[in-house]
């Protein structure tokens, strides 16, 4: 029977990996995960430039700065009043994201809004990302793939045309 080999107070050495825990050296390794993403929309199976590509964050805020003008152009000639601004919005935003993907800021800048798995958004998650959008600061949070929280509740991305 082999002896095994001890250190000075005549212990047997420690595991590598506790010897390096006593003497501060230890490492945390972390599980293997999968690739990062490089450029939005990656994680979804979008490409990275050109039509079908995640529609860049100037598109989508020029897109809604045209719509909301269109709206308080609209409330006006309706009402005389920019009170109905928000309504008129919100019923642009909802029937022409739900039936078409598009509004009419989104068709001039050349970007649509889809589900993830390519189809058209609908009557239903249409009303859920509108509700949000509504609230103001949730579109304001994004992911890696430039999706709003609105954009993630209705699992929707919006694309370049």
């Amino acid at each position: 029977m082999a002896k095994k080999p001890r250190n000075q107070r005549g212990a047997a050495p420690a595991s590598p990996a506790r010897a390096g825990a006593q003497a501060g050296t230890a490492q945390l390794t972390a599980p293997p995960t999968a690739e990062k993403a490089t450029y939005p929309g990656q994680g979804l199976g979008l490409p990275e430039h050109g039509p079908g590509s995640v529609a860049s964050m100037p598109r989508r805020i020029l897109a809604l700065f045209i719509d909301w003008l269109l709206s308080m152009l609209i409330a006006y000639w309706l009402t005389h009043s920019q009170f109905w601004t928000i309504a008129v919005f919100a019923v642009e935003v909802y029937v022409l994201t739900a039936t078409t993907g598009f509004t009419v800021g989104k068709r001039l800048v050349g970007i649509r809004t889809i589900r993830t798995n390519g189809d058209l958004v609908g009557f239903r998650w249409a009303l859920v990302r509108t509700a949000i959008l509504l609230t103001a600061i949730p579109p304001l949070l994004t992911d890696r793939d430039l999706r709003g929280l609105h954009d993630r509740a209705s699992d929707t991305v919006v694309i370049r045309v």
